[in-house]
């Protein structure tokens, strides 16, 4: 793949808790430089404005998921008010390890009435703390409920992120309906490659630079 094919899969994403405006818009800057699809940033960061197009994207429920549905939602619904063009929400993982999937759908409904479409939802099932079949289950609770993409990681559990063969996995089980969103511990051009020809239609990174400029020397 071209660097530009990359790039245009990237949320370049900044979610320390510890950023700082000044980092915030650091990255914005250089999203537009990158050419990435979007940014990431926390929600207390909103409102910003990117450059170049660059779509803008949130978290709610981060990065445990162990709120309140309602809060869920309402955190969503601000945070598309001060203009978030996607969201990503932790699903409650608690019901994902127990098998109670039709909890988990009503969880992922409640925030999508929070912010329904255009709004992008991505749904964080934490893929590296659930066995095959919790991953599967959550794929179809996701997009039961009526989201638009699922997403492996936050990058903030301790049983880590992303992995090929949870990638592969979610991207079989919702067939193309859905976009799969690869995040956590992706940090060379390998990784992230690794991840598109597994089946990865977005991919989260904070190397997008150092990414892309090993995507750049391979090509060259």
């Amino acid at each position: 793949m071209e660097r530009a094919d990359i790039a245009s899969l990237i949320d370049h994403t900044l979610l320390k808790p510890e950023a700082t405006p000044q980092q915030v818009r650091a990255l914005l800057d250089e999203a537009a430089a990158l050419g990435t699809y979007a940014v990431c940033v926390s929600p207390s960061q909103l409102p910003v404005r990117p450059f170049g197009g660059v779509k803008v994207a949130t978290v709610c429920g981060f990065p445990s998921g162990a709120h309140r549905s309602s809060i869920k939602a309402a955190e969503a619904a601000e945070a598309v008010v001060r203009g978030a063009d996607e969201v990503d929400m932790v699903i409650d993982l608690g019901r994902a390890v127990t098998d109670d999937f039709e909890a988990v759908e009503t969880d992922i409904r409640t925030v999508r009435y929070g912010c329904p479409p255009p709004t992008v939802l991505k749904v964080i099932i934490e893929s590296a703390a659930l066995t095959d079949e919790q991953i599967v289950g959550c794929c179809r609770a996701a997009e039961l409920a009526g989201a638009d993409f699922v997403k492996t990681s936050t990058g903030f559990h301790p049983a880590g992120g992303a992995t090929v063969h949870a990638v592969e996995l979610m991207a079989h089980t919702v067939g193309g309906r859905l976009g799969v969103k690869a995040s956590g511990g992706i940090r060379t051009a390998a990784d992230a490659l690794a991840m598109v020809r597994a089946g990865a239609t977005r991919l989260g990174l904070s190397a997008s630079a150092a990414i892309l400029g090993e995507v750049e020397q391979c090509a060259d």
